[in-house]
């Protein structure tokens, strides 16, 4: 039946004169076949849809393997090793979980080798996604990420259908030329139009030990809120959706998810927060944090009073939100080896939080509040410092207010 298709869909070609070379690469195709659908490089999707790649190529789906996300990447060597071995174990001895949500197709193929070809380099590309047929349920340890779904061997999926039942179909390319799909599409409304095309890496990721280090699916369900992620992540420009899926590694995403403001008045100031997104913030990672600086000012514009000096973790913990996690003796420990959560002073889904400062200096007129997003708390910037580019360990300003004492 396939070559049956297309050779119907050749003789479309011919008739409608695109020529060929076209008809003669098209055939070779056919008869060397197709290579595993999952093993298809974001490149060739490209062809007819350039805006989304490049939109994607710019993501931090794009990026999410440990060949080109510095933060993974280091927690990936120091854990797994070289993303550039084949047969890596975690202490387990069992397949390296991590890839199952920042490499998906390699996990699908149980390979660890991340530059064996495009398709496992690229991480969360193209195919990932539009191979999706169904979520298996709620997402566990046991099925996390690639594990989390069925996926389509033969076939693209996707929000609307197109060409589908097609083994060969033509369609007009980004450039107005007619391009060949050699898959047919097939609509995956109910999926791709709800979170659970997102949850599968974004739900709940327990470590070793039992400790949800990451969780922002349950903060969803708790808040009541059913917004998709897609509403916000991939919001729709000009009837497309954008693929750029923006989130916790931009700080102007950031910016959008909080109310800041800033109350004075004769000795003391007073920091209002606001959380207006239906997760936690910060969320995901659990060593991202935000932290507040609150500086007064005599009248001469000079610096008389900050909330603290050199630590704000030790000196002022009310200003900062982050998953604290520690190991058995109650110190902190990174994700993989936390054995409990000690607090987590992140807001919550909706949360408004007044924080007062006492400012105990005489002559102070003026006071200003700054909110600083990190991707990374102190610690752990020192101990990668030579793995990942500064960039990535700036504190990033994402709120500032001012008022008069």
């Amino acid at each position: 039946m396939r070559n049956r298709s297309i050779s119907v869909y050749l003789a479309l070609l011919l008739f409608m004169g695109l020529g060929a070379g076209l008809f003669l690469s098209i055939t070779a195709q056919a008869a060397q076949g197709q290579p595993p659908l999952h093993h298809t490089p974001s490149a060739t999707c490209a062809n007819c849809h350039q805006q989304i790649y490049d939109q994607w190529a710019g993501s931090m789906h794009a990026n999410s393997t440990a060949l080109n996300d510095p933060i993974h990447g280091a927690f990936y060597q120091m854990l797994m090793g070289s993303p550039h071995e084949e047969g890596l174990k975690a202490k387990n001895g069992k397949f390296p979980v991590c890839l199952q949500c920042h490499a998906p197709n390699a996990a699908r193929d149980g390979k660890t080798k991340l530059d064996t070809m495009p398709a496992y380099a690229e991480g969360v590309n193209c195919v990932v996604c539009h191979t999706m047929t169904k979520a298996k349920g709620p997402i566990a340890n046991a099925q996390l990420g690639a594990k989390a779904y069925e996926f389509s061997s033969d076939s693209l999926q996707g929000p609307s259908g197109s060409f589908s039942g097609s083994n060969l179909a033509v369609s007009p390319g980004s450039n107005g030329a007619m391009m060949v799909n050699p898959f047919p599409h097939q609509a995956q409304s109910e999926l791709f139009r709800s979170s659970d095309l997102c949850l599968g890496c974004h739900d709940t990721r327990n470590n070793g030990k039992g400790v949800p280090v990451c969780a922002t699916g349950p903060e969803v369900v708790k808040s009541g809120n059913t917004v998709t992620c897609q509403s916000c992540h991939m919001p729709m420009v000009d009837g497309v959706a954008n693929h750029s899926m923006v989130g916790g590694h931009d700080p102007n995403m950031v910016k959008r998810g909080v109310v800041f403001a800033l109350q004075g008045e004769k000795g003391k100031a007073t920091v209002q927060l606001k959380n207006t997104l239906p997760h936690n913030l910060p969320t995901g990672a659990p060593f991202r944090n935000m932290t507040i600086r609150v500086t007064a000012f005599n009248a001469q514009g000079q610096p008389v009073w900050r909330n603290f000096k050199k630590n704000i973790f030790k000196e002022d913990p009310k200003s900062v939100m982050m998953l604290y996690l520690v190991g058995k003796d109650g110190k902190p420990a990174p994700p993989p080896k936390a054995s409990q959560i000690a607090k987590d002073t992140r807001l919550k889904p909706g949360e408004s939080r007044d924080i007062v400062y006492e400012i105990p200096v005489a002559g102070a007129t003026r006071v200003r509040a700054e909110l600083y997003y990190d991707l990374l708390p102190p610690p752990m910037k020192k101990k990668f410092d030579k793995m990942i580019p500064a960039p990535l360990k700036q504190s990033a300003l994402v709120a500032f207010a001012e008022a008069n004492l």
